[in-house]
């Protein structure tokens, strides 16, 4: 089965990249805007006529889309994560032969839950931020779309590859530091909010368990749990051996029945409800939060 991949060099789309190859029943070809693609094509720049006769080229069955962006100004987001989806909806609608859209959502869509509750793919969205607005936008996009198309709601994706500038990455940069130079304490941001953590492996695993289903609709990708930051981060500090103590900035204040705080765009408590995603694609998570953890922390004890 021909299978065409946007967004291959995101922590994510690297991953998804790595299992899609490695399954002999895939034709693989990579669409994106670095010259290690097999197509070199701008998203958020190029225009759907000129996306569509690339696809009308490879004629994949499925077009897997992990592109967009985490960080960057309100235009950048709107550009890579709803103004890139819809020139990729529009493509594939004008394409000879339309492909099955498979689209990397996010949890930030869904904004603030009750805590405690674990949100199920039919809570309504309601995003804090421009990320989460941008992001829904695209799901939206893809949804309204005609196509046949799925979208997976990733919840805290960790794991080997994850991006420099995420909380997780800034901590254990700090913990190499800090254990090269001797130092009791490692700074970090405000730990107190729960999050629902999940391999970027099993995320991979799930990205092609939903490229060969037929399942439609929003489906979860998550660990299933809500873990408090504060746990997480320990377990990051045991796998490194650091023995000081973590100085935490920037509290957040006690949080409202939403799970929301007074700061723009935080959300205090994350958990994902998988029973949709156990039913109609097969998949559960596998890697243990432990594991996923110690494979950060031997990335950045590696790096020269």
């Amino acid at each position: 089965m021909r299978v065409l991949l946007l967004g291959a060099d995101g922590f994510i789309g690297r991953r998804v990249a790595e299992r899609l190859f490695a399954d002999p029943e895939l034709q693989v070809t990579v669409l994106g805007r670095r010259d290690s693609a097999d197509i070199r094509f701008d998203l958020a720049a190029g225009s759907p006529g000129a996306l569509a006769r690339f696809l009308d080229a490879v004629m994949p069955r499925v077009v897997v889309n992990c592109a967009g962006a985490t960080y960057g100004s309100p235009r950048d987001l709107v550009r890579a994560n709803t103004l890139a989806v819809a020139t990729v909806c529009e493509a594939i609608r004008r394409s000879h032969d339309p492909a099955r859209l498979v689209h990397v959502g996010s949890a930030a869509e869904y904004g603030p839950v009750p805590i405690g509750t674990a949100t199920p793919e039919t809570a309504e969205p309601r995003p804090l931020g421009p990320y989460g607005v941008t992001k829904l936008a695209g799901s939206e996009l893809a949804l309204s779309s005609g196509l046949d198309a799925v979208v997976l709601r990733v919840f805290d994706a960790v794991g080997p590859g994850i991006p420099a500038g995420s909380l997780f990455g800034r901590l254990s940069e700090g913990l190499r530091r800090a254990l090269e130079r001797g130092e009791g304490q490692v700074r970090t941001a405000d730990l107190s909010a729960f999050r629902d953590f999940v391999d970027v492996r099993d995320v991979a695993r799930a990205v092609q368990s939903a490229a060969v289903s037929a399942a439609t609709g929003v489906i979860n990708i998550g660990g299933g749990n809500g873990v408090r930051m504060r746990d997480a981060a320990g377990l990051l500090v045991r796998a490194s051996g650091f023995e000081g103590r973590l100085m935490e900035e920037g509290r957040s204040p006690i949080p409202g029945a939403d799970g929301g705080s007074d700061r723009p765009g935080e959300v205090l408590w994350r958990q994902a409800d998988i029973r949709t995603a156990r039913e109609r694609l097969g998949w559960r998570p596998r890697v243990p939060l432990e594991e996923s953890l110690a494979d950060i922390w031997m990335e950045t004890a590696c790096r020269v």
